[in-house]
């Protein structure tokens, strides 16, 4: 029952992204919340379809619909009365990013599936619903920048993954990999940390 609700905040924070970095995109508020909607469903929706989970979590359960739209909605109205700060974007970004990683890895590892699955379902139901909303709004996807992105959902689901295996319950095993994210990309945001860009 807790993930159901992490879940939910996942889509609500990407939703919020998606009306953030599209809200210099000149487009009308279906365009708005269009963006958010597909950020906040990508990467879930590929981790199910990868999963063999049916129905898709927001075919079954329309409360994340709801959610997405109410998120989407309070984002647009916060941005018409004031100017967001310029880290929302990637704040928001980033407790998207850790929330759909741990629930797509603690979904896979709850389907007995190896490490190295749980590991890679974890990082692309991370980062697929952001690298979407880049793709939409014409900006490079930061997973495919230098910044560290998917190294911290790697980092976050290993953690996790090493906490389960040390006997820790799930919900603690779950916060510190949660951590591990948030505090990886947020120190490499505050203090500009780079992965070394490889010229060929």
């Amino acid at each position: 029952m807790m993930l159901y609700y992490f879940d939910l905040m996942g889509v609500a924070v990407f939703a919020a992204s998606g009306v953030l970095a599209a809200r210099d995109r000149n487009l009308d508020i279906f365009g708005l919340i269009m963006v958010a909607t597909l950020t906040a469903i990508g990467g879930g929706t590929i981790r199910d379809l990868l999963l063999d989970r049916h129905p898709i979590f927001w075919v079954v359960d329309p409360w994340y619909l709801v959610v997405i739209m109410a998120s989407a909605v309070t984002t647009i109205l916060y941005l018409k009365w004031r100017p967001p700060p310029g880290t929302l974007f990637l704040v928001a970004d980033t407790l998207g990013l850790a929330l759909f990683a741990l629930s797509g890895a603690t979904l896979a590892l709850a389907a007995g599936h190896s490490p190295l699955i749980v590991i890679i379902m974890g990082v692309m139901t991370g980062t697929m619903g952001g690298m979407l909303r880049d793709v939409i709004t014409a900006r490079v996807p930061l997973i495919l920048q230098k910044e560290i992105y998917a190294t911290a959902a790697l980092c976050g689901v290993v953690v996790y993954l090493l906490a389960m295996a040390a006997g820790i319950n799930d919900l603690m095993a779950f916060g510190a990999g949660f951590a591990t994210v948030v505090a990886l990309r947020l120190i490499a945001i505050r203090w500009g940390i780079n992965l070394p860009v490889i010229r060929v």
